[in-house]
Parts: structure tokens; sequence; C-alpha cells
């Protein structure tokens, strides 16, 4: 009773008003300090990973780098295009273009092959990553030159509009997520206490811990850079543990209370929660805390950014269930104890709090375990790995661009882009470095490159070589007629990579070379991770074992935590295979399958579930351990500690799964899929290996599931009342 929780603990229950300020000030602080700060946005050479990394960086060395472009279509809005109109209208756009400061280029308007459509390309100075900063300048002179043709169709596309549209929906699908979550959890938490007071302790810590997480992200943004989707990790994750902490403290000093009888003060239950909910907080926020750090060995600025995020918002969340709930408690309390003294003293009989006792509904779905533990074991071991054989055809790939909902304006006019001008569906950039008295030869060996792929009908034929000024680097564009996630985009990319370039520009000694591109970084991308996927999950499961072996001193368990782990994750990917790689649930989840997965789904998977897992196992078995502390056979200890904390954990596990839920709204299919697993994961957990497998397995090993030491049977040692046997019981709602 003497630990650091409890002293936090204990500290904030004597002084509630000062903990609940000191609470709100961090607050503040955090937020004061991100906004001075700002946030600190991955550039473009943060993206970079294998070979078209590479090719990338030689282009940018030797300024020669891909720009980022928008695309002004003009058309007739209807009949046949008026070339007049239509020239002048090219002219008048090319004008103003040319005048903004964004812009360093304007191309000669090309025409569509059925003469419908002209096209006027507009090339924007800068990082590649701010052009989307840039690109309101350019549609508002669109918008101008429209207004003054409005017998023609002026519209605009391109990378850095896409982003910014992709930007705008996902921020409306985030208030939308915020208005789904917020009232479904709420109204969990409400059945949970029946108290509209303390279930809205839980919500309200857990919005302060995230908008504390997000002025605390942006400055940790300096040191590990925000790649736009840390606001969305944020949200999710800090919902979902802010609560989960919460609930867990809340309700062991709702049953303490209740096992009380009124004896003790609301100080006292509050260190008896601390003492024991408090560490399992502790513990299971600091697995989350360590599992987590493994994404940063995957040596990506996407998943660094995704780390930090969840990182950071977890040990607010914990700093919040220390300091901030026991002194809401305290005061909640004491206002109970008040109103509780009135209704003794008007001879009206006390109200008496929801205890965790272990309901008729636990005592029910535990049967099967404490009947027939074996077959229990067996039958739901065998339904998780059914789920787990559609893994056998997981195809991972890098959600590209052609993915993105049309109901972004901008995506309409790309496939109408792609449909009139199908020769700049896709450009391969092959990058080549070497001595500047080799430029002649490289020059040559690329010029070959371009007869080669002239000759291929993956390629269109049309080519443009560029050198550096010191004719150090050299470039050469091909354009294939295909879009980027087609079958024939990525052969021509083999094409090149594999016969093109070793027969031309491999034969100069010396020459460095690379293909970049959309397909190329589509390609590469996926083919970094997968070969960073054993290292991360390697240290995951060391990490999951030395934790749980940690807390509870167990091999045994440490063991069985990682293999329930893996199986329940493994299962969760099943079954999104069996959803999004099919169309059979397009209509229903409202998305259009690309026949394969995200290639950053089954890693954020694995790492984010391996730590939420240890939520509920530090929780499960720490009341079962506390059992067996106390002398109860471990048979028993483990029947009467699963159904104790059954309803919290399950209540717990409908808040997360709601979180996760919610996220499968958004229009970004890489973002569905990470809420449609997340959410399976945590259910197939909850319902089924915390309350089947583990402790069937538990109550199979008996003794043994304590190995290689059995804890210290003790006689529970009672807490010193702090009150008068015959205070009253008092009600925290």
């Amino acid at each position: 009773m003497n630990s650091l929780t409890v002293r936090m603990a204990r500290s904030s229950a004597r002084h509630p008003w000062r903990a609940i300020v000191g609470w709100l000030v961090f607050v503040a602080l955090c937020l004061a300090v991100g906004s001075a700060v700002g946030m600190n946005s991955a550039k473009t050479a943060d993206y970079r990973v294998g070979e078209a990394g590479r090719a990338e960086a030689m282009a940018a060395e030797g300024k020669l780098e891909r720009r980022s472009t928008e695309q002004v279509l003009v058309s007739a809005r209807s009949g046949t295009l008026d070339a007049s109109a239509a020239g002048a209208a090219v002219r008048e756009l090319t004008a103003r273009m040319e005048r903004l400061p964004e812009v360093a280029e304007v191309a000669a308007p090309v025409r569509s092959a059925d003469g419908r459509i002209l096209m006027v390309e507009v090339a924007l100075k800068g990082e590649e990553r701010d052009a989307k900063d840039k690109v309101d300048a350019l549609t508002a002179q669109t918008g101008a030159v429209q207004q003054a043709h409005p017998e023609l169709l002026l519209q605009e596309t391109g990378s850095p509009s896409i982003s910014k549209g992709v930007d705008e929906q996902r921020g409306d699908d985030l208030a939308l997520s915020e208005k789904i979550t917020l009232p479904v959890t709420l109204l969990t938490l409400l059945v949970v206490f029946g108290s509209l007071t303390m279930a809205a302790v839980p919500l309200l810590l857990a919005l302060s811990s995230i908008a504390a997480a997000v002025g605390l992200s942006m400055a940790a943004s300096h040191l590990s850079p925000d790649t736009g989707i840390g606001t969305n990790v944020i949200l999710m994750i800090g919902l979902a543990v802010g609560v989960d902490y919460t609930l867990f403290y809340l309700k062991r000093e709702r049953e303490e209370r209740d096992r009380s009888g009124g004896r003790l003060s609301s100080e006292a239950l509050v260190e008896l929660a601390a003492a024991t909910s408090g560490r399992a907080v502790v513990v299971s926020g600091f697995a989350v805390v360590a599992s987590t750090a493994t994404l940063y060995l995957a040596s990506d600025v996407i998943f660094s950014s995704l780390a930090t995020g969840t990182v950071v918002v977890v040990l607010v969340a914990m700093a919040s269930s220390l300091t901030a709930l026991p002194a809401l408690l305290t005061v909640l309390g004491r206002r109970a104890e008040r109103r509780a003294a009135r209704r003794a003293e008007r001879g009206k009989p006390a109200r008496r709090t929801r205890g965790e006792g272990g309901g008729r509904v636990w005592t029910a779905l535990l049967r099967p375990a404490s009947r027939h533990p074996l077959a229990t074991l067996c039958v739901s071991v065998l339904a998780l790995l059914a789920l787990v054989v559609p893994l056998a055809g997981l195809h991972l790939t890098e959600m590209s661009r052609d993915t993105h909902s049309r109901e972004i304006p901008a995506m309409r006019v790309y496939d109408r882009l792609n449909a009139a001008f199908p020769e700049h569906r896709v450009t391969h950039q092959v990058v080549v470095r070497a001595e500047a008295a080799q430029a002649e030869a490289v020059g040559g060996a690329l010029r070959e490159l371009a007869r080669r792929a002239e000759a291929d009908p993956l390629f269109t034929g049309a080519h443009r070589l560029r050198t550096s000024a010191d004719h150090r680097i050299s470039t050469l564009e091909l354009r294939v007629p295909y879009l980027g996630d087609s079958e024939q985009a990525y052969d021509s990319l083999d094409h090149l990579r594999d016969d093109y370039l070793p027969a031309t520009v491999g034969r100069i000694s010396g020459a460095e070379y690379g293909v970049s591109g959309d397909v190329a970084r589509y390609t590469d991308y996926p083919a970094h991770q997968n070969s960073r996927i054993p290292l991360v999950l390697g240290a995951l499961l060391l990490v999951t074992f030395l934790m749980t072996l940690y807390a509870f001193r167990s091999v045994t368990l440490g063991l069985i935590g990682v293999a329930l782990n893996l199986l329940s994750a493994a299962a969760a990917l099943g079954l999104l295979v069996l959803v999004f790689q099919h169309t059979w649930a397009e209509g229903p989840l409202d998305f259009h399958s690309t026949g394969s997965i995200g290639s950053r789904v089954p890693l954020f998977l694995f790492v984010i579930l391996f730590g939420l897992s240890m939520d509920y196992q530090v929780f499960v078995v720490s009341r079962i351990r506390e059992a067996v502390l106390a002398g109860t056979p471990t048979r028993q200890a483990v029947l009467d500690g699963v159904r104790r904390s059954a309803g919290v954990v399950t209540s717990a596990a409908v808040v997360m799964t709601t979180v996760f839920v919610s996220f499968v709204f958004l229009h970004i299919i890489e973002m569905k899929q990470i809420g449609f697993v997340l959410a399976a994961a945590v259910l197939l957990d909850a319902f089924v290996v915390r309350i089947l497998i583990l402790p069937s397995a538990m109550l199979l090993l008996g003794e043994r599931s304590w190995w290689p030491s059995r804890p210290p049977v003790r006689a529970a040692a009672a807490p010193q009342a702090q009150l008068p046997p015959d205070r009253p019981v008092v009600d925290v709602r």
C-alpha cells in the first residue's frame, strides 16, 4: 500500500481540488506549447524507401526531381469544342498561372485524341508534400477563367488538389466519427454505472487526455515528423485506452465501496483502487507503450508517426487516471457521503453501489470453461484457427491514388483526365548518377533504353531526357498508358528494372541508377514493409513476453499471452481478408474492393493489438493472482477472477470496439481496414480469448500456471477503517 501509484492517489485524494486544477493547467500548457512550436510535417525526403527512394534522392541532388503538377481540362459544356473560345480561355489561363509565385512552369496545351478536350499542365515550385497548401491559388485562377468563359467547362485535378480533397474528406470523416463514438460511449458507460455523473467522468478524462496529447504531439513532431494521421491515431487510441483505464479504476473503487459497507472514507477507497487497478493501469499502459515503440524498428516515417501519437496519448491517459481521477472520485465520494448522512438523519435507507461481484450472465458464460475446460479450449482455438485460414490468400499492396473516394471532386476529374489522355496516366523516371566525364555515355545508354521502350507495347514511346548542370545526374521519363494500379503498369516497371536498365545503363562502369515514380513507390513500399516485419514482430513478441513476466513472475503466463495475442491477431487479419479482399461486403461497408489489404495494416494491427490485449490480460490475471495471494486455490481463483472482471472487460471492449467501428465509416480504404480489423480483434480477444480460452488453459494447467514460482500465499490484509463502522453506505451517483 505504499507503491508509487498509491502515493500519487493518496496525494490527489488529500488535495483533490489542487490535483484537478493541476490537471487542467497541464492540459492547457500542453496545448499552449503545441500551438507555440507548431506541427513539423514530414517532408518528401522522409518518405523515401527502396530503389524508388534512392532514385528520387539522386534526382533531387541534380535538381531534376519531378514537380507536383495540376492539370486543367477545358471542354465544351455541350456539343463540340469551339477552338477559338477554347484557345482564348487557355491563353488567359496560362497568363494567369504564370504570374503566380507558386508556379514553376505552364506547359503548352495538349488536345485529346478525340479533339473534345484541351489540357493545360501547371508545374508547382517547392516540396511535393507542400503542394496541396498552394493549390488554392491555382484553383482560384481556374475559377476566374471559368467565370469569364461560361460557355466552356474548366475542371482542375492533380496530386495537390487530390491530396487537399483527401484531407478535407478526412476532416469530415473524423467529425462524423466523433458524432458516432461519443454518444455511444456515453450510453455504454451509463449502462455500466447507472449514473450520468459517473459515466461522464471517463469520457471527460479521455477527451482531456486527447487534448493534451495533441499539444504534446506537436512538440514531439520536431523529433519524429508528423505525416498527417497523428490526430486520427490520437483520437482513436486515446478514447479507447483513456476510457478503459478510467473504467478499470472506477469499477474497482465502486466494488471496494460496496464491500466496505460505508466503513471506509473516500480517500481510503481511492487508495485501495490505486493499489490494485492502479497498478494494472500502469503495467498495461507501459505494455502498450513498449509494444507500440517497436514500430520505430520499421524505419518508416508513417509508422514512426503512428508510434509517436500512440505513445504520447497512452502516457497522458495513464497520468490522468493516476492523478485527476483519484481527485474526482474523492470529490464525488465526499459529496455522496454528505448526501448519505442526510438520508440517514431522515431515517431513509442507504443506497448501495453496483459492485462488480460477477452476475449470473458471466457465470453462465464461464460454465463451459469450468465444466469442460479441454473441450472448450479445443473448440475455441479451432474456431479462431478457422478464421486464420483466409490468410493464405493475403495480398498486400500500397493503396494508390486510384483507391481514393470518387466523392472528392478532383478524383472525378482525374478519372476524366485518364480517359481522355491515357498517355499521361503513369510516368516512370529513370535516374542515373555517374562521373561528369561519362555524361555522353550515359546519354547514349538512356536513348538506347528509350528506343527499346518505344518498341514495347507497355510504353507510349514518348520520353523526356534531362541532365543536371554539373552533368553528373541524368533522368529519362517514360510514359505508360495504363492506370497506376494495373498489372500492365507493374509489368512495365519490371521490364525497366530487370531487362532494359541492366542491358543499357548497367554496362557503364560505376554508374548508379534506379527507377522512381508512383508505380515504383507502390512496389517498393510493401517490399520494404515485408522486409521489416520479422524484426518488428520478433521484438513485439519479446516485449510482450517480458512485460507479462514482469507483471506476474510467470514464464507460463508469458508464453500463453504471446500465443493468445498471435492467435487473436491472426484470426482478425483472416477475417479482414475475407471481408475486404472480396466484393460481398462492399455494399454494407461502403467500399470498393481493391482485391488487397493495405501494406501498413497487418503490422499496425499486431503492434496495437498486442498492446491493447495487455489491458485485458493484466486486469483479468491480476484479479486471479490477487485471489491466489490471499490463499484461494488456483482453480477457484481463476473462476472468481474472470467472473469478477468479465463485466468491466467486456464493457471496456464495447467502448473500444465502438471507437474502432466508427473508423469503418471513413472513406479512406486503409483507415476502414484498420478500424474493422482492430474492432474484430478486440471483440475476439474480449469475448473468446478472455472468457473461454484463457480460463480453460489456466484451469487445465492449475498451479503450473505460475511456473516457475507460485505467488506466495498470505493472509488478506483488511484495510484499516478510517471511518466509524456505523458510517452509512454511500452512493457516488
